[in-house]
């Protein structure tokens, strides 16, 4: 009996065999041209209602999360803010879930697929709190778990934050494979689901964004239950998107159609994800920009041939926040309201911060998640690290941040605004990405719908600026 070809270039070629296979979807059902496909029918026949995955949720421990007035927090802010500013700071609180963090929603839909469709395992691909919840998740509904994850550069040296995810997927009973910083992750993710037969467990599928629109869908009941109005804005931490789309998605179910959803990630401009030299020059894993703006400006480069998560169809503003702002704030929820937390689901609560100081003292804001901390996970400990790796970290004005070479920490709360991203340059670089995918010569009015849709703008919008795009 003949070998099959394990080379890259082999297992690359079969991608879409092992990803059907792994899945149980068949993505050919939904494509409808080399950039549209019918997302609303794909993610409408995984077939789960909500009332479907809060039941399947609350199986494994998963969901019906606190919401707490950051009431301290809030006063702090309204002293700096201008006369009737100052809205009242929620937060969400996702480390009360199974391994820690919103990811077990996400993990929780695909494990009960998983072990509904009769795979004897699950496998993922990341460096993050997804992996544990996978393993959690995995644990409960009696399955094997396999976590692919990049864990070192060169030099055969791991983050602190990622060497501590790695513990905590071990600990739940995976099996890790653990990585040096470059291509190989896709390779030995596909070629480890063609040789394991397992589920693929990616962040980017139906089932784990559905996941995630029960955290939506809690926030909205919880602020109307207690304050008799939806949340005035919402701010999520922003990285590959599934966050900021599932979260949308159950607010939007709700009926929350006013509520402003606004994305925030840590500005790592400068930095390359896959460079070996800039692997360890950063000290977030993930909610900066390295993952939010390219996968925000071109979704489909992942995993699945076609992305489930969509943030830009979601998202009304992108804030912008430095490493410091976030280091401090993270001090400022432990100080103020006795929460110690991780620095990466406080991305969105620094930039509550500067939302609030907008915002009239009527007016909600609301932290969609947290996440737990603790060893490398730890805010000390990331910054430990980068002083190991010759950043200088010290107090003064954060718009001093040079990402890699500096981490300023502010000296007080005022000097902690953010900044706004361009949303059209993102739009625009979304569609110069899909003229290169497709071009715009060929581009047909269902083309045109999808990318309007894909955007949040109309087809006149998309129509205007599409011709720049043929040059």
């Amino acid at each position: 009996m003949s070998r099959r070809d394990m080379s890259y270039a082999a297992v690359m070629a079969r991608k879409n065999e092992i990803m059907k296979a792994s899945l149980g979807i068949d993505y050919d059902d939904f494509i409808q041209s080399p950039i549209a496909f019918d997302y609303d029918r794909m993610m409408r026949e995984t077939g789960y209602t909500m009332d479907d995955m809060v039941r399947i949720q609350s199986e494994t421990k998963v969901g019906n999360t606190p919401l707490f007035e950051l009431r301290n927090l809030t006063e702090a802010v309204r002293k700096i803010s201008e006369p009737g500013k100052g809205a009242l700071i929620l937060v969400k609180d996702e480390a009360a879930n199974a391994s820690g963090s919103f990811k077990a929603r996400r993990a929780s839909i695909s494990a009960y697929e998983a072990f509904k469709k009769g795979y004897k395992g699950m496998i993922a691909a990341t460096s993050g709190n997804y992996g544990a919840a996978v393993a959690s998740q995995a644990a409960q509904r009696g399955l094997k778990c396999i976590i692919v994850q990049e864990v070192f550069d060169s030099r055969g040296v791991g983050q602190p934050e990622i060497v501590e995810k790695g513990r905590a997927c071990e600990a739940y009973g995976a099996e890790v494979l653990k990585l040096s910083v470059g291509p190989e992750l896709f390779y030995m993710l596909l070629r480890t689901l063609e040789e394991t037969g397992f589920f693929n467990s990616s962040l980017y599928t139906p089932f784990g964004i559905r996941g995630i629109e029960t955290l939506g869908a809690e926030i909205a009941a919880q602020v109307r239950a207690r304050y008799g109005k939806a949340p005035d804005a919402v701010a999520i931490t922003h990285a590959g998107g599934g966050n900021l789309t599932g979260t949308a998605r159950g607010l939007l179910a709700a009926g929350c159609e006013q509520t402003r959803i606004v994305a925030c990630s840590v500005d790592l401009s400068g930095l390359h994800m896959a460079s070996d030299h800039d692997f360890n020059r950063k000290s977030f894993t993930t909610g900066h920009t390295g993952f939010g703006v390219p996968f925000a400006t071109w979704p489909d480069r992942t995993d699945v041939p076609r992305n489930a998560a969509r943030s830009l169809r979601y998202m009304d503003e992108y804030q912008l926040v430095t490493q410091g702002e976030v280091f401090y704030v993270t001090e400022l929820l432990t100080k103020l309201e006795g929460l110690e937390r991780g620095p990466a689901g406080n991305t969105s609560l620094t930039a509550a911060v500067t939302l609030a100081r907008q915002m009239d003292r009527d007016q909600i804001v609301v932290v969609q998640e947290t996440e737990y901390t603790g060893a490398g996970k730890h805010h000390n400990s990331q910054l430990s690290f980068a002083r190991q790796n010759g950043i200088e970290v010290r107090r003064g004005d954060p718009k001093d941040n040079v990402p890699g070479k500096t981490i300023v920490i502010p000296q007080h709360l005022e000097q902690v605004w953010g900044k706004v991203q361009d949303m059209d340059k993102l739009r625009l670089s979304y569609l110069k990405n899909a003229a290169k995918t497709h071009p715009v010569a060929q581009w047909n009015e269902n083309d045109y719908a999808f990318l309007a849709a894909d955007l949040k703008k109309d087809v006149a919008w998309v129509k205007q600026h599409a011709p720049d795009l043929s040059n």
